[in-house]
């Protein structure tokens, strides 16, 4: 496992993935996964650390994976870094993705299925994406706003 994860840390991309946990959602197993798919530099839990890992399907023994407390501790680290904190989130004044930015090192921050993200991290970002939709439901599962955000990061970078 430890060969595994330092041959992908060889070649993985400067975009990290963070997902806000307030609300303990079981979607964060499935975006861990596809941040390993994709092969983000890092994941980033930000609330509960507790999250299900059962739809990780055992990808995070492959994903550096850290724990934020809270908004704050987060934003902190990503600024300590000089990393920009992109929102995904379709909320008034999203961008939509195929005309947003999205810069080569960066965090791409997701929020809860349902409420989506709180008003702190959307205040902490310095940019909010969003995912146009043509059907009659609101969002899309945010796991698979995750993904799709993900791949269209790679499409551009990779």
């Amino acid at each position: 496992m430890e060969a595994i994860v330092a041959d992908l840390d060889t070649r993985r991309h400067p975009f990290h993935v963070a997902i806000e946990n307030w609300q303990h959602d079981l979607n964060i197993g499935s975006i861990v996964r596809s941040a390993n798919a994709f092969l983000a530099a890092e994941v980033h839990i930000v609330g509960k650390r507790r999250w299900n890992r059962r739809g990780a399907m055992v990808t995070d023994r492959y994903q550096h994976v850290r724990h934020h407390d809270d908004v704050a501790a987060f934003v902190s680290w990503a600024q300590a870094e000089g990393l920009p904190v992109i929102a995904i989130d379709n909320v008034n004044g999203s961008v939509p993705v195929d005309r947003a930015a999205l810069p080569e090192a960066c965090v791409l921050l997701f929020g809860q299925e349902g409420p989506g993200l709180s008003p702190e991290a959307l205040a902490a970002a310095s940019g909010v994406v969003e995912i146009t939709q043509y059907g009659s439901t609101r969002s899309i599962n945010a796991a698979s706003a995750a993904a799709v955000i993900m791949y269209e990061w790679c499409r551009r970078w990779a």
